[in-house]
């Protein structure tokens, strides 16, 4: 580890135990922590930290589960609501949390602060707080920390924009005007990629156009796909759909990253930081130096990428609340995301840690990251967000194929949302 980082790292580390010494402790002697984790990248970072925890302080030791996405939801919910307490600490996806936060499973953060005379850090990005609390806002109840900073990015090959004089793709108008002449002037290159799958995946790309043409899934709570704006923003997917590969109805993320990485992908309308982090690899990337990483475009509303923060919470049912929250402090601190981001690429919540020199060096998409966490947009704070993805996900594919025209799909899926919501 870097040595001005594991100094600060003790320091903090000793602040911290002298007010966990101070009572709030509930344990005596070893502890151990289960973590009920992501795999990939999420993972080894959750494990380079607990590690990092243990060294400093060998009487807590870590149970670090490295589970898929589906496996996370489904073991932390069904220990959540048993009250069980196998886990100390759980990530959430923050497209679940409100339903997670609302059920009352979770240790109240806010409350674990003020009994320590504490308060949660200013460096943390305002928009990603916002997000672990519920009610979601600047006053709601504190129930999760944002540990991953993940949101949706745009690449293009800025060669290729260069080579044909293109305007940037800072509008919606600009990218089709680029697919259209990347289409007649470079055979051998698919113009536009995204994910075209049902589900989350072709509803994931979608999103961002959809809300910069001003499209709404929920308003108060009542389902508004059959606006004027959601019609615009479906048939310009369409349109653009008309460039992309064939087959590109069954593309996932691997599809996606090769196309990039080989270089016969343009533009694809939907990049995270964990698909791009070695685009400047020559040992994995053809396109060295030749793609650019942005922010989304905008269109009557201003870029409008999705969030997708993963966050960190305690389980209430844990017997190990104390402890787990010192660890929370740690996993969260400036400090060990700087170092989390440095040896796995994940992407931090904290503005100061998109600013530091070799990080901007290594991944030079950060400032369009940050731009992104601050001005990003969550995915409805509804309970139902499951059902509502996966019944938008269905029409948006069977418009995408052809079996619908793009008016009866948003129809379709908003009497489909209006039963889920009713």
């Amino acid at each position: 580890m870097n040595k001005k980082i594991l100094t600060s790292l003790v320091i903090m580390l000793a602040l911290s135990l002298v007010v966990f010494a101070g009572g709030a402790q509930e344990e005596d002697g070893p502890v151990t922590l289960t973590i009920a984790g992501r795999d990939g990248a999420y993972g080894d970072a959750m494990q380079l930290a607990a590690d990092e925890y243990s060294k400093l302080n060998p009487d807590v030791s870590f149970e670090v589960l490295k589970l898929s996405g589906s496996s996370l939801f489904e073991k932390s919910v069904i220990d959540m609501k048993s009250g069980i307490g196998t886990y100390d600490l759980v990530l959430i996806d923050d497209s679940y949390a409100t339903q997670i936060h609302k059920a009352g499973w979770l240790a109240d953060l806010g409350a674990m602060y003020k009994e320590q005379g504490l308060s949660p850090d200013s460096d943390f990005i305002p928009t990603l707080m916002k997000l672990g609390r519920y009610p979601y806002g600047d006053d709601g109840t504190l129930y999760s920390l944002p540990m991953v900073g993940n949101v949706e990015l745009f690449a293009y090959r800025k060669d290729l924009y260069e080579k044909y004089n293109l305007a940037a793709p800072d509008t919606w108008d600009n990218v089709m005007t680029a697919a259209k002449t990347l289409s007649a002037n470079e055979p051998d290159v698919y113009p536009v990629l995204f994910r075209g799958s049902k589900g989350n995946p072709i509803v994931t790309g979608f999103l961002p156009l959809f809300w910069a043409y001003g499209g709404k899934i929920l308003v108060d709570g009542k389902p508004a796909m059959d606006s004027p704006e959601a019609l615009n923003a479906l048939e310009y997917f369409l349109e653009l759909a008309k460039f992309a590969p064939e087959g590109v109805a069954m593309y996932q993320s691997a599809q996606v990253k090769d196309a990039i990485y080989s270089g016969t992908g343009a533009m694809a309308i939907e990049v995270w930081p964990g698909w791009i982090k070695n685009l400047d690899n020559p040992d994995e990337s053809a396109v060295v130096g030749k793609v650019t990483v942005t922010k989304h475009p905008a269109q009557v509303e201003k870029s409008s990428p999705m969030v997708g923060v993963w966050l960190a919470s305690i389980p209430e049912a844990s017997k190990h609340k104390s402890a787990a929250f010192d660890f929370l402090q740690f996993l969260t601190s400036r400090e060990m995301q700087e170092e989390m981001a440095d040896a796995t690429g994940i992407p931090p919540t904290r503005k100061s840690v998109h600013e530091v020199p070799a990080l901007i060096e290594k991944y030079a998409w950060y400032p369009a990251q940050l731009d992104g966490l601050n001005n990003g947009v969550p995915r409805p704070r509804t309970n139902k967000w499951k059902e509502i993805e996966e019944a938008l996900g269905l029409y948006l594919q069977l418009a995408l194929i052809g079996d619908i025209d793009a008016k009866t799909a948003l129809l379709e899926v908003n009497t489909r949302i209006a039963e889920i919501v009713e």
